[in-house]
């Protein structure tokens, strides 16, 4: 698929938040990394009452932002508004925390709705010689199987679930499908997993009308000491994914604020996050 650019910078977005991008971030800032992941939705968004993103385009990942925690004022709008008082969406309040590492998503519920979804993403230390694969169901589509190989690992992900395992390093060939069925609706997609690195897989669009993709955020830096405490069982191990449901589409509208100079691809994305 094609690439995308998204040329606007951080230090822009940050003016549009009336902040000063610092040259190192403070201790205790968020991070947030924003996913569009509404197909076929293009519209402007403003922030604190000043157009940031003019006709912004669904199929973008971007971030970690560093921000400092707070509340921040956010509206969407239709394509080329005169203004942010015919809000579609907001002006909500969106709160960070201090030291809070996200993922806002823009998507579609179950049933084909936009919606979005804010995943605090899991900073905790790796065992040594592992490395972690989440997979997120952002698409408007039943619930699903994921398969590695063939094989079912996670069983009847619903929309807006995840779940995550703990695996050796290597390729992963994934691949979703129906629950209970093995014949892919999605992919297979070579997975990479990376000792230390957290791989985040979202599945987005509808299926009904044949537009699912795949974005890819990476995690790293979550190794722990090779002289601490050994890696664990063999296998894997499924864990809770942590999600809130963000009301009213404010995290759509953060989502759509938020995008920072970064190259895009449609099937598979890749987010650096320092």
């Amino acid at each position: 698929m094609r690439n995308r650019i998204i040329a606007i910078s951080a230090a822009a977005f940050a003016a549009s938040f009336g902040l000063a991008l610092p040259a190192q971030a403070a201790q205790d800032d968020a991070q947030l990394s924003v996913l569009h992941g509404v197909p076929d939705l293009t519209v402007d968004v403003w922030v604190n009452g000043q157009r940031t993103l003019d006709d912004f385009t669904p199929g973008s990942l971007a971030g970690p932002l560093e921000l400092p925690a707070g509340s921040y004022s956010v509206a969407v709008t239709a394509s080329d508004a005169a203004s942010a008082d015919d809000a579609v969406i907001g002006p909500v309040d969106l709160k960070l925390a201090a030291n809070g590492n996200y993922t806002a998503v823009a998507h579609l519920d179950a049933g084909g709705k936009p919606t979005a979804t804010l995943y605090t993403n899991d900073m905790s230390a790796i065992p040594a010689g592992k490395g972690k694969l989440t997979v997120r169901h952002t698409a408007a589509a039943p619930a699903v199987d994921i398969l590695a190989g063939g094989t079912p690992v996670i069983q009847n992900l619903t929309n807006p679930d995840g779940k995550t395992l703990t695996l050796d390093p290597g390729t992963v060939p994934a691949s979703v499908a129906a629950a209970g069925t093995t014949k892919a609706v999605l992919g297979p997609a070579d997975v990479p997993v990376a000792e230390g690195s957290n791989t985040i897989v979202y599945a987005w669009g509808s299926l009904d009308d044949n537009n699912l993709a795949v974005a890819v955020q990476t995690i790293k830096g979550l190794q722990s000491d090779p002289n601490a405490v050994p890696g664990g069982r063999s296998g894997a191990a499924a864990d809770d994914d942590s999600t809130a449901a963000i009301a009213g589409g404010a995290g759509a509208a953060l989502l759509l604020a938020a995008a920072g100079g970064w190259v895009l691809r449609r099937r598979t994305v890749a987010a650096r996050n320092r």
